[in-house]
């Protein structure tokens, strides 16, 4: 689903005033639902599962890690303003749930939060860059439980 589909499914469920409708379609769920009279409308993709990346190395120094992927198509943002700091730099510690970035789809502010606590280890993309579905957006080194 790119972005050009999720405008025309906008389109028609505007087209035919629905105010709630959601859609799953190559593993990519989208839920469109619209505030009643206001006209606003909010999107929600479903959010891709952090996976494990394991190094080429030996089996003692590898180092497990869960890459944050797009859930979505669209502008990637570090933080909530130009001139605010961004939401985590690499070596920066994060807890489930907490907002790693932003990724702005027709007009609409997505935040993209953490699956795992653990540490940012790499941020893979550029403020202001656009991302495809499934672009590597952080790898996070998971906190060991104990």
């Amino acid at each position: 689903m790119n972005l050009d589909e999720i405008k025309r499914i906008l389109e028609m469920a505007r087209e035919h005033s629905l105010s709630e409708l959601e859609i799953e379609q190559q593993g990519i769920r989208l839920r469109i639902k619209r505030d009643g009279g206001r006209g606003s409308a909010s999107v929600i993709a479903a959010a891709a599962e952090p996976t494990e990346v394991q190094p080429d190395t030996d089996a003692e120094d590898v180092i497990e890690v869960a890459v944050v992927k797009s859930p979505i198509v669209g502008t990637f943002y570090r933080s909530p303003d130009p001139n605010a700091r961004p939401f985590v730099e690499s070596g920066d510690t994060v807890r489930r749930g907490q907002v790693l970035c932003i990724i702005e789809a027709m007009k609409l502010m997505n935040e993209i939060d953490s699956e795992v606590d653990g540490e940012i280890v790499e941020v893979f993309v550029e403020n202001g860059q656009p991302v495809q579905y499934g672009d590597q957006l952080f790898a996070i080194r998971p906190r060991q439980a104990g």
